[in-house]
């Protein structure tokens, strides 16, 4: 983990924010759709001064095989069709919760009991949510 300095030297430009127009929010979408992602909700933390991204995606996959074959081809097609890789990603050894953070959005995919135990939904409830069907 990053100390806390890090992440509040993390300035978001009010230029590049992001919304779900933006290519890469809808690509991270349809990448975890197409590996059946469950329960897909974004956050939009914009109006949000702490926060450290514009928006959270999060999603459930049913299994630690799901988890990262929907985080894989979240940074594959990422990758290939805007040439973008994550700033950082965690989560590979464990597989209960991947994390990959591409600044001005943060994917989170987990398994249904971690998400269950760790609510960020609730963590950040000031947060505007969006159901992703």
């Amino acid at each position: 983990m990053e100390p806390l300095t890090v992440l509040a030297s993390r300035k978001k430009n009010s230029i590049t924010r992001l919304n779900t127009n933006s290519r890469i929010y809808k690509t991270i979408i349809k990448a975890i759709q197409e590996k059946k992602g469950e329960n897909i909700i974004a956050l939009d933390l914009r109006k949000i001064p702490e926060a450290v991204s514009d928006y959270f995606i999060i999603c459930e996959a049913g299994s630690t095989i799901q988890v990262r074959a929907i985080a894989d081809f979240v940074e594959e097609s990422v990758k290939k069709q805007l040439g973008e890789n994550p700033y950082r990603h965690e989560g590979y050894s464990a597989l209960q919760w991947i994390l990959i953070d591409y600044v001005n959005i943060v994917v989170h995919i987990m398994q249904p009991a971690t998400r269950k135990f760790y609510k960020l939904e609730e963590m950040w409830s000031d947060a505007t949510l969006h159901e992703i069907k």
